[in-house]
This record gives structure tokens, sequence and C-alpha cells, in this order.
């Protein structure tokens, strides 16, 4: 699914394909958790709230890896590659919360913006030869394999998740609320 030039692109449609809607509520969660972490310095990306460790920097990285290992190793079966292999990526649960506090918010949001595009693409392009239903590497241990509808779902739950943790965290660094980003918003 392209995304529109509209002053709300992440507005899914009132009524599309299967396709339309699955994708279309991945990047309404998709621009909603960019813009709860969009325009924060180094220390608004890495505030915490009580005894938790989660930070807004940590889970820009973690999404990230998440939409490059869903969209190139669950979907294709092939290395995650860049820029994972050049930037310290050891593959364990908790090192991208750990590992943004060393990035810049520069750095953190170019991550995530950049595996938002490729796992845009990388979608489209599986779509482009066959559907939802198609089958995927990724497999259970009884040797069935997912279809591409099942990674999709994935990712909406994945961000579905870490939305709420972001719109909680932003809210305790600058009082930032709301559901959706304003109409015009650009991260």
């Amino acid at each position: 699914m392209t995304t529109t030039t509209t002053d709300t692109p992440w507005e899914p449609p009132i009524a599309g394909t299967e396709v339309e809607q699955l994708l279309g509520a991945l990047d309404r969660l998709r621009w909603t958790f960019r813009w709860k972490a969009d325009g924060l310095d180094a220390a608004g990306l890495q505030a915490r709230i009580g005894a938790s460790t989660l930070t807004l920097g940590g889970l820009l990285k973690h999404l990230a890896a998440c939409e490059d290992y869903m969209f190139t190793t669950k979907m294709r079966g092939e290395p995650i590659g860049a820029p994972w292999d050049a930037n310290g990526w050891d593959g364990s649960n908790d090192w991208e919360f750990a590992s943004a506090a060393d990035d810049s918010p520069a750095e953190l949001y170019a991550l995530w913006d950049g595996a938002v595009e490729r796992s845009r693409a990388r979608v489209a392009a599986a779509l482009a030869e066959g559907g939802l239903d198609q089958p995927v590497h990724a497999s259970s241990p009884d040797g069935q394999h997912a279809s591409l509808r099942r990674l999709v779902c994935d990712m909406v739950e994945e961000y579905g998740r870490h939305t709420g943790h972001a719109d909680l965290l932003r809210e305790a660094v600058d009082g930032r609320v709301g559901e959706d980003p304003p109409a015009g918003w650009r991260p």
C-alpha cells in the first residue's frame, strides 16, 4: 500500500480489500507510533517511567528491528542484513532496547524510517507475487509454513502493543497525547 499525499495518510480506507484494510491498519499504527516518538532530543528518547527500562528510543530501534526481521528473515528466510549486520545487532531480545541509548536521535529516526520503507517495499513485492495466503519462510515446529497474512497481523499486534507504550512514555516526556497525528503532520 502506498501512502497517500493527503493531510491524513494514516487513515485506512473506509471500505477496501482485505490487503488494503490490513496494510492500512498497520500503516495507521506506524504513523501513530512515529508521531508519538517524533521530534525528541536524546533526553526525551531516553526518558523512562517508574521502574521500567523502556524508552521511546528503545522502541524506535526495536520496531525497526522487528520490521526488518519480519519482512526479511521470517518472510523470505534471508539474513536480516543491512543496517543490522554493521551496527552490532546480536539478535538477542533486549539488544535494541539497551543499545538505543548509544544512538543519536537522528540515527534512531533514520533507522526506523528506513526499516519501514524497506518493509513496505518488501511486502508490496511479495503481494505482487501472490496474495496474503502465500506461504512464507517462517514455520511451526511441525513444518507448517505461516502465511503472509500471519506476518502482517503479527506486525499489527507488535505495533498495537508498543504504540500503547509510546503513548504513555510521550505523555510523561512533554504531555503529548492523542490517538492520531494532527492533520498535515509529517515526521
